[in-house]
């Protein structure tokens, strides 16, 4: 299932590297949620493409489920010297495609994201420069979760 998948699986490596890091008394978790389990999203795009209602609140459950697992064990592992951070991805074209028009223009920041946004936040997290960074959730979304996007706003429209 998609929580089996998403947020068991999470926990079962985070416990398993967990235990070798506080035995080493260093080391540093990252997780990938999504911001599916920071905001609620309109389905009715998914019910269109014949998305079944259940899995897409699995999947959000799942993600959040991540988020609040990565801040639980961030307290239980940081006296130890073990650092958990998760990131939420927003969307990231995977393809490298470059978006003009309302698809850029309704994420604050003008673009799409892509997978490099993700891998440099990894690294930065996993570097010393992160050092007092522990049990945050960082949204990876060019400001999405930030603005609300209204029917006509940026040539973006609405169509139920």
């Amino acid at each position: 299932t998609t929580v089996e998948n998403n947020l068991l699986s999470t926990l079962f490596c985070c416990r398993e590297f967990g235990n070798v890091m506080k035995e080493q008394r260093f080391g540093t978790i990252i997780n990938i949620a999504s911001i599916a389990g920071v905001i609620g999203r309109d389905r009715r795009m998914y019910h269109k493409s014949g998305g079944k209602f259940e899995n897409l609140i699995d999947y959000a459950a799942s993600k959040g489920g991540i988020i609040s697992a990565t801040r639980d064990m961030a307290a239980v592992l940081a006296p130890y010297g073990v650092r958990v951070n998760s990131i939420s991805p927003g969307w990231i074209d995977t393809d490298y495609r470059i978006y003009d028009g309302p698809d850029a223009l309704q994420q604050p920041v003008g673009r799409v994201g892509n997978p490099m946004d993700i891998a440099n936040m990894v690294l930065f997290l996993a570097s010393d420069k992160a050092g007092f960074i522990t049990g945050e959730n960082i949204c990876m979304d060019g400001g999405m979760t930030r603005l609300m996007i209204y029917h006509g706003d940026h040539g973006w429209t609405l169509n139920p």
